[in-house]
């Protein structure tokens, strides 16, 4: 499967009928306007595409096509993937298109930027989107977000950071001398701006948290 290039439209034959749903084929998963799906690449070699489902539709001969719109990964945006990036992210796009229900893979789910920060588990069918994209000009909306630490850098929910408990700002662990490890065991953290010289940090069990929600929780684990 290939998508069509943004902006092109694709043909659409006359007859057709509306369903309700489709069934993956090989599995009992049903599709429905909404979902979103995994689609089948052209090269076996990529990752598979990510699509919403707008419409469900069957010809004459119960050939079923799948009216979508295009999920695209960092990595095929006219910018390309860039270090605030989750691993997960998706930007939903402006482009439509129209595929063989053949293609479908299986579903997936895209949470919003803010509900995937507070999934306990990532698992190979969660993604997040917080980033529209026009295909044909490469714009965003929002095309802005609030950075954070002193690199100024919009948040990555794959990277765990630490909050100051004097200007409330957000911080990775390299950016201020800590390890990893030293910031998972941090209960109490002040920036070098905010503290006293004998008081930059205070060392105890508990978790970094995470700009998202301005709440404190553990980092997050991929399922294998």
């Amino acid at each position: 499967m290939a998508k069509t290039r943004p902006g092109v439209p694709s043909k659409i034959k006359t007859g057709r009928k509306e369903l309700d749903s489709y069934t993956i084929k090989g599995t009992n998963k049903l599709v429905r306007a909404g979902d979103c799906v995994l689609m089948r690449p052209s090269d076996a070699g990529k990752p598979p595409y990510v699509a919403r489902v707008e419409k469900i539709e069957a010809d004459a001969r119960n050939n079923v096509k799948v009216h979508c719109r295009w999920y695209y990964r960092p990595e095929e945006s006219l910018g390309g993937r860039r270090q605030f990036h989750g691993a997960k992210e998706l930007f939903l796009s402006d482009h439509f298109d129209v595929q063989s229900a053949h293609t479908i893979e299986g579903k997936c789910i895209v949470h919003t930027f803010k509900n995937y920060t507070r999934l306990e588990n990532v698992g190979a069918e969660d993604y997040s989107c917080r980033f529209e994209y026009k295909a044909a000009t490469g714009a965003f909306t929002p095309d802005r977000v609030a950075v954070y630490c002193k690199c100024e850098m919009p948040y990555n929910p794959d990277d765990l950071m630490v909050q100051c408990e004097g200007c409330k700002d957000w911080y990775h662990p390299a950016c201020v001398g800590m390890t990893i490890e030293e910031a998972k065991k941090l209960d109490h953290f002040v920036c070098a701006e905010c503290s006293s010289d004998d008081d930059v940090k205070k060392s105890q069990n508990g978790f970094a948290a995470s700009p998202a929600d301005d709440v404190k929780v553990e980092t997050k684990r991929r399922k294998r």
